[in-house]
């Protein structure tokens, strides 16, 4: 998979290189030639400077041949005219933007190009960790027996296939969320830092899974 990618902040260049090691080719688009920097010496794939929704910028970095493009500079109106400039002149149907605006976000989510709204995001994912035996199940089921819900995982799972956290807690993951975009799991999803975790458990499990998935792994997991 080709992905070009708009800004090479943390974000930018943690996901770019994340794709690399996973055996994807990049593209990455910045203003500031010096952001490049944060992809390290060995980085080799493309790196153009520029601005992101310029047409001439975006086949340097291989718009033309791309399955995705992520727009996550700090600007919220370059990052979603960005995106739809992917979407609409090129065709790229896997298109995500970052969004600090919820209100924006949710404008956008209408429109059919899915964002990251980092600051309902962050506030979402805090009060799950602060709070998290408040937090009421996304959904429940008729007869009251089984549940899902979001299941914070400790890091030391992060790198690990996400069929040993379902063996270690006898449960079964019902759906992911990576970049803001859901996604249904298979055996070969391999947990990654910020994922989003989605479990049916029944009732009489919860505190169990909650409690297994908090802990690191134990040997032999």
């Amino acid at each position: 998979m080709h992905v070009v990618i708009m800004g090479c902040g943390r974000v930018g260049a943690t996901l770019a290189r994340g794709l690399v090691e996973l055996e994807h080719t990049v593209g990455v688009i910045d203003q500031n030639p010096k952001a490049f920097r944060r992809l390290g010496p060995d980085f080799d794939e493309t790196t153009v400077k520029g601005i992101g929704f310029d047409r001439e910028v975006l086949s340097k970095a291989g718009i033309r041949r791309a399955d995705a493009f992520v727009s996550v500079s700090s600007g919220d109106n370059s990052n979603i005219i960005a995106a739809r400039v992917a979407r609409e002149h090129y065709g790229v149907q896997n298109v995500i933007a970052r969004i600090y605006d919820p209100q924006r976000a949710t404008v956008y989510e209408r429109l059919g190009i899915p964002t990251v709204a980092t600051v309902r995001w962050t506030a979402d994912r805090l009060l799950r960790h602060l709070l998290p035996e408040e937090q009421a199940p996304l959904w429940r089921d008729p007869t009251a027996t089984l549940s899902m819900v979001e299941v914070l995982f400790d890091e030391g799972w992060v790198g690990m296939p996400l069929g040993s956290l379902e063996a270690a807690t006898g449960h079964r993951a019902a759906y992911i969320t990576r970049f803001g975009r859901a996604s249904l799991p298979t055996d070969s999803t391999v947990l990654q830092d910020g994922d989003q975790v989605y479990m049916l458990v029944a009732d009489d499990g919860a505190d169990m899974v909650a409690a297994i998935a908090g802990r690191p792994p134990q040997e032999g997991v």
